[in-house]
């Protein structure tokens, strides 16, 4: 083969060298705003921050309400979810993993201290917990992994449930939330700003059952629902969804959906209240008629916010720690353009639903923006609330989770003092020990020699942690230092029943062993 000539290669790095050049002078035109239509908040890409000083000058709350830096280092931290002990799951899709913060005990306005729950993740995104277990949706499926609310560990075998989702293109987020009628709810966002999608399940609300059987659509035309909640006053599910871009600083609007099974909300064809959409809603051709017959049988918004807010979470306030005035309203984390000239939305709005079913939206938390409409503190994405009354707001651009009390900012904290707190537990099923398995369980831990490290660190409390599967699951993914043995479903089956039935017996403290050997 004939190696390229001199005259070639000196071609080709100028054709390189030519091609950076006009990449960089077009990331120069975009930074000084020269470009119209993009006005990018760049801390998103290369990495920001924020600290107590900088809330505390920067940020606002609605009267009633004190706020607080919870964490500043949860690096792209999403959504969010509320352990029955009142810690906090933030999922971190760009890192894979979800992380657990505890909560607030000794009463100074920080987490106690927040570690990895999970990782080695494909993008996870919405989190939701119920009964026991946790279930985590990721870019491509849904998984779920036993929960233990005591102590915020997991304790068993992540689990796919739902797979062969697509994640490819645009808006690969999938959140998830536990309906009122028991259902797993999950959306999934469109692959483009805007195209008619070959995937059934993209632009979609979907649902299955607590095991992931029964898995169909539940509502279309939803370009990129990333936040969903019910409503506590009539169970009603109500969807934010993003408008398309490049169509001007001012349209389309994004909007507030009332979600209902088998609706379509007019996206690709219509935007807002049923404009056709100047791509695939004008001039359709031959398919003219079909397309204006699906716009008008499409479902406006029941609220509309303005054009390229980004409105992601949403979240009903439920407790009764929250002030009347905000009681049962929505709070909205509106992330913030970056498709206008003037960059805008970058806070939280409360909306208040009115006596004629009208929706008023005020302010709630605001000043990630600065008033120059240019510098950016913070991108809100997702709002959670415990059963005290504590709000707690996720930013992925500083990386950092907030908290919202109930209260003056200058009045004592209104939680109840840690030592005083009720003790948080679920019923428990009574204990079906299998003595034949128990048996075989303690053959097994005699051979391994188990008691050697177990003296030093007794096992108590495991059937207050674990249910008998739960146990059996967790010999697949055991902690440090305890090696994986790689044992089969029988033998775990087996040391589960053993395990079991040597606490009940001896309330923890251990029988000898020989009790279980023939």
């Amino acid at each position: 083969m004939k190696a390229p000539s001199k005259n070639a290669l000196t071609f080709t790095r100028r054709v390189i060298f030519g091609a950076i050049v006009l990449f960089l002078l077009l990331v120069a035109a975009i930074v000084a705003g020269w470009v119209p239509g993009i006005n990018v908040p760049w801390g998103q890409l290369i990495g920001a921050s924020t600290d107590e000083k900088t809330v505390e000058r920067q940020l606002m709350l609605a009267p009633g309400y004190r706020l607080q830096l919870f964490s500043e280092q949860v690096p792209n931290a999403r959504f969010m979810a509320v352990t029955r002990s009142g810690d906090l799951l933030v999922s971190q899709p760009k890192l894979g993993q979800v992380s657990l913060l505890l909560s607030d005990r000794n009463e100074d306005g920080k987490t106690d201290g927040q570690r990895v729950l999970i990782d080695g993740l494909q993008r996870p995104h919405g989190l939701a917990l119920f009964e026991d277990w946790l279930y985590i949706a990721e870019s491509n499926g849904v998984g779920r992994v036993p929960f233990d609310h005591s102590d915020g560990r997991i304790a068993g075998r992540y689990q796919k449930i739902v797979s062969g989702l697509a994640d490819t293109g645009n808006h690969w987020t999938k959140t998830i939330g536990m309906g009122p009628d028991g259902w797993l709810y999950l959306s999934s966002g469109s692959t483009c700003n805007v195209c008619i999608e070959e995937d059934p399940h993209r632009a979609t609300i979907m649902r299955f059952r607590p095991d992931g059987s029964d898995f169909q659509i539940y509502a279309t035309g939803l370009r990129n629902s990333v936040g969903f909640d019910w409503s506590p006053k009539d169970a009603a599910l109500y969807a934010t969804d993003n408008g398309r871009d490049w169509l001007g600083n001012d349209f389309p609007p994004c909007e507030l959906n009332r979600v209902q099974q088998g609706g379509f909300y007019g996206w690709p064809y219509a935007n807002g209240n049923r404009v056709p959409d100047p791509d695939f809603g004008e001039g359709a051709g031959e398919n003219a008629g079909e397309i204006q017959q699906l716009i008008r049988t499409s479902i406006p918004p029941v609220f509309e916010f303005r054009a390229h807010n980004a409105p992601l979470g949403i979240h009903f306030l439920r407790s009764p720690e929250q002030p009347d005035t905000f009681r049962d309203s929505a709070l909205v984390a509106l992330h913030g353009s970056w498709n206008r000239d003037v960059k805008d939305g970058y806070k939280v709005v409360a909306l208040h639903w009115q006596e004629d079913g009208s929706i008023r939206a005020q302010d709630f938390m605001w000043g990630f923006l600065g008033e120059d409409k240019t510098t950016v503190y913070g991108r809100p994405v997702d709002i959670a609330e415990d059963a005290r009354g504590n709000i707690y707001i996720s930013d992925d651009y500083a990386g950092a989770v907030y908290r919202a009390q109930p209260g003056d900012a200058d009045s004592a904290s209104s939680a109840i003092p840690a030592d005083n707190r009720p003790p948080i537990s679920a019923p428990k099923k009574p204990l079906a020990i299998d003595s034949s398995a128990a048996r075989q369980g303690a053959q097994i831990y005699e051979r391994r020699n188990c008691v050697r490290c177990h003296q030093q660190a007794p096992l108590r409390d495991l059937s207050r942690k674990y249910s008998l599967k739960q146990l059996a699951d967790y010999f697949d993914t055991p902690t440090p230092p305890m090696p994986n043995y790689g044992f089969s479903n029988s033998q775990k089956r087996a040391l589960a029943h053993f395990l079991m039935e040597r606490e009940v017996q001896s309330e923890g403290s251990g029988p000898q062993l020989e009790h279980f050997l023939p």
